[in-house]
C-alpha cells in the first residue's frame, strides 16, 4: 500500500471516536488508554451501578467471611461494595479477581499481595472466569466453601465448574446493575453518535441489550438500523453471539483484557 494511502487510512482511523460503554466508575482508566494511542474516547455508559436498597444479606455474609477459603469478586464494583462494609480483610481468606481493574480496586482499599493471597489470570491470558478457574488449587478448595460476590445473577461458568469439583459455592449480591435513564442529554449524545463514524467498546451482553432498547425508545426503527451498522469491539465470544443475535452486523471479538481491545483499536481500519 502506498504511503499516502496508509496515511489517509490512519487519519480516518484517528478521526473516529471510540465509544466506551462501561459503567462510569470503570470507564475512566480505559478511556485514558484510548487517548494514549491517539484516539478520542467518548464515555457513554450503558450500565449504571447502584447500591442495594437492602444490604442485610450482604452484611450477614461478610460477618462470616473467615469461613470461606476463597472469595471471588466478579468486578471492581463488587470490591468497592464489600469494602464499604468491611473494616479489614481477614488474612486467612484468599481473593480471586479477574482483570487489572479489580487489582487496582483492591489497592484503593489497601489490599495487596503482601496482605492477602490474590489469585488472578496471569498476564497475557484471557481475563475471564475460565482463566481464573485455571489458576485455582482445586485440591485445596475441594470440600471447602467459596464465596462469589457479584451483581444480580447472570451467566455463572465458575459456579458450575467449582461445583463439579465438589466445592461448596455461595453467592452474594453486592450491588445492582441498572439500565441508564434516557434523558435529554443522553438522547442528544446518542443522536451525535448515530450520525458519526465510530467504534464501540462493549464488555457486557446486558449493555448491548440496553443500547438497542435506548436507541429504539429515542429514534425508533431508523435509529436501530443505524446503531446495528456501527463497528463493535467486544471482549468475549458470548457477547459477540449476543450482538449477532440482536442484528449488529460489524462485530469483532477481540478476546478478554484491555490490552487486546487497545490492540484492536490500533489495527482497525
Amino acid at each position: 500500500m502506498p504511503f499516502w494511502q496508509r496515511a489517509r487510512l490512519m487519519a480516518d482511523l484517528i478521526s473516529r471516536p471510540v465509544v466506551v460503554t462501561r459503567p462510569a466508575a470503570q470507564a475512566e482508566v480505559f478511556a485514558r488508554q484510548v487517548a494514549a494511542i491517539g484516539r478520542e474516547p467518548v464515555l457513554f455508559p450503558l450500565l449504571c451501578i447502584a447500591p442495594l436498597s437492602d444490604n442485610t444479606v450482604l452484611k450477614a455474609t461478610l460477618a462470616h467471611l473467615s469461613e470461606y477459603a476463597l472469595v471471588v469478586f466478579v468486578s471492581p464494583n463488587a470490591i468497592d461494595a464489600v469494602f464499604a462494609q468491611l473494616p479489614q480483610w481477614p488474612a486467612n481468606v484468599a481473593i480471586g479477581i479477574i482483570g487489572e481493574g479489580s487489582r487496582l480496586a483492591l489497592l484503593r482499599h489497601g489490599v495487596n499481595d503482601a496482605m492477602a493471597r490474590i489469585l488472578a489470570p496471569a498476564a497475557g491470558q484471557r481475563m475471564d472466569s475460565e482463566a481464573l478457574f485455571q489458576t485455582l488449587d482445586l485440591e485445596h478448595l475441594r470440600g471447602r466453601r467459596v464465596l462469589i460476590v457479584r451483581g444480580q445473577a447472570g451467566r455463572d461458568f465458575l459456579t458450575d465448574m467449582l461445583a463439579a469439583e465438589q466445592v461448596d459455592v455461595t453467592h452474594v449480591t453486592a450491588y445492582k446493575r441498572l439500565a441508564p435513564c434516557l434523558d435529554a442529554v443522553m438522547t442528544s449524545q446518542l443522536a451525535v453518535l448515530l450520525a458519526t463514524e465510530s467504534e464501540w467498546i462493549v464488555t457486557s451482553s446486558e449493555a448491548l441489550r440496553n443500547l438497542l432498547e435506548l436507541t429504539s425508545q429515542a429514534f425508533g426503527v431508523d435509529g436501530v438500523v443505524k446503531i446495528q451498522r456501527k463497528r463493535f469491539l467486544v471482549s468475549h465470544q458470548r457477547i459477540a453471539e449476543t450482538a449477532q443475535s440482536l442484528g449488529f452486523s460489524h462485530v469483532t471479538n477481540c478476546g478478554s483484557g484491555d490490552e487486546r481491545l487497545i490492540a484492536a483499536l490500533q489495527s482497525s481500519a
